[in-house]
């Protein structure tokens, strides 16, 4: 086995590139994965751009699949060889935060998210990943790599939103913006009974794959002012819940004002810029609106990507269609200059190694 491997990194706030690391060891209760395919996320792009301040040589990335190349001593229950998905979270599932039902937030706020932020990612030939017994979860043998890769980050938190959005049964739902997260969410709400699902979306081929995910009305926000558009929608009700998949101010604030008294609004947008997210007073009836605003990280670990998988084997949810680009990993950085600039009509592409 080679002792150093190729990396896409994050150089600076801005610069990106490929670099040559050594291959990482396990700890008694880690593992290596050899890395077979990824996918690229927009958090990427906002990582770069200075989201959670500078970063020096830090491989970016954090949804792959791959197969077992070390395990630690004292994992057990796989080997070498194993096909395996970790997820974007990776929590240690013994800090206080784990113990009390929070995951996610892994020994503090964002805890969980190590991959391309507290440690390197897995933009690489191969990646390291901490508390192995936990965080590896096998690849079923009808599942491609294509498929599994999506149960890291974009499904988890696509449903995650609409888990915490508490849809009533034949509830009506709105789902702001449809990136790979939000299309998700789309796809999640109907999948926890709601009646009516609400999407709002301006670029047509997203407005197209909304529909495919089961959404009933689509919004285009360019054309008409979606707060009123949904409120007439709704009767002047308002939806049970709203979701946030975007992280932009205007959309936080439109999902306060079409959510009805009782309701949630579910956030997972990543609000990447900016010192506060603002919160209209009135649409929050001053305080005493009885709205409940919930927010998530992806939910991690090996039972929740277990799960995860058994959606797409019984043909309940098929993410593949938001895969618009390939390329070798060679070419990464060609990948990540699209992510950025939105170009070519990319959603998702995928890294083959």
């Amino acid at each position: 086995m080679a002792t150093t491997m190729r990396t896409f990194v994050m150089r600076g706030i801005g610069e990106v590139g490929m670099a040559e690391k050594p291959i990482p060891d396990p700890g008694p209760n880690d593992a290596v994965v050899k890395t077979t395919a990824a996918l690229i996320c927009t958090s990427d792009c906002h990582t770069v751009g200075g989201a959670i301040g500078d970063r020096c040589n830090l491989t970016l990335g954090h949804e792959a699949v791959g197969v077992v190349a070390k395990l630690g001593s004292e994992v057990k229950g796989f080997k070498e060889g194993d096909r395996v998905a970790v997820n974007a979270i990776t929590p240690c599932y013994r800090c206080e935060n784990c113990l009390r039902g929070f995951s996610s937030q892994c020994g503090g706020m964002l805890g969980g998210w190590k991959f391309a932020n507290v440690k390197d990612g897995n933009l690489a030939e191969y990646f390291h990943v901490n508390d192995a017994q936990a965080n590896l979860a096998p690849v079923p043998a009808g599942l491609t790599v294509e498929e599994a890769c999506y149960c890291c980050d974009m499904l988890s938190t696509g449903f995650a939103a609409a888990e915490n959005a508490a849809v009533p049964i034949g509830g009506t739902v709105a789902v702001f913006a449809q990136g790979p997260v939000g299309m998700m969410a789309t796809v999640g709400a109907r999948l926890v009974g709601a009646g009516q699902v609400i999407v709002v979306e301006s670029v047509v081929k997203r407005q197209a794959m909304a529909r495919l995910f089961g959404a009933d009305v689509v919004v285009d926000h360019t054309q008409q002012d979606p707060v009123e558009a949904i409120l007439t929608l709704t009767r002047g009700r308002g939806v049970d819940a709203a979701i946030e998949a975007l992280g932009g101010p205007r959309t936080f604030e439109a999902c306060v004002r079409v959510t009805r008294p009782g309701g949630t609004i579910s956030n997972v947008g990543y609000h990447g810029s900016g010192n506060y997210v603002p919160l209209p007073r009135d649409g929050w009836g001053v305080g005493m609106g009885d709205k409940t605003i919930r927010t998530a990280l992806c939910p991690g670990g090996a039972e929740r990507m277990s799960r995860l998988f058994r959606l797409i084997e019984s043909g309940r949810v098929d993410p593949t269609p938001m895969t618009t680009h390939r390329f070798p990993f060679a070419q990464t950085g060609d990948a990540f200059r699209l992510m950025q600039t939105k170009g070519d009509g990319i959603l998702k592409p995928l890294i083959l190694f």
